[in-house]
């Protein structure tokens, strides 16, 4: 099936007039969407805290972390986003897909509704 991608915009939570229309990977392995810092100097997103991540390679490295208002498919949320390095790939995750109210479905390779439950 290869990677779902989709297209979204990305923005300043406090000025949603700062913002950039990026191409997503959906990597429902991802805990916060993923962002490269220039994006993030662009945008001027205020660090909030910093946090050590696990990637593909094993390595455990540490990146800034922010928030940006996300708008995918017509659905927008304030989510937490990982700022890493230029050569980062860059990712929606699994807990914005959720504030979303969506998911990735593996079969036809595409965003779906996500069943929301309160139990």
């Amino acid at each position: 099936m290869g990677y779902v991608r989709v297209r979204g915009t990305i923005a300043n939570p406090l000025n949603r007039n700062l913002k950039d229309e990026l191409e997503f990977i959906a990597d429902a392995g991802a805990i916060y969407t993923v962002i490269p810092k220039n994006i993030a100097d662009k945008l001027q997103l205020e660090e909030t805290d910093k946090r050590k991540f696990k990637i593909a390679s094993g390595e455990i490295v540490e990146y800034p972390v922010s928030e940006a208002y996300i708008t995918i498919e017509g659905k927008s949320v304030t989510s937490i986003v990982a700022v890493a390095t230029e050569k980062t790939p860059i990712l929606l995750s699994v807990t914005t897909l959720e504030l979303l109210g969506l998911q990735v479905d593996p079969v036809s390779g595409k965003l779906t509704p996500l069943e929301l439950m309160i139990l």
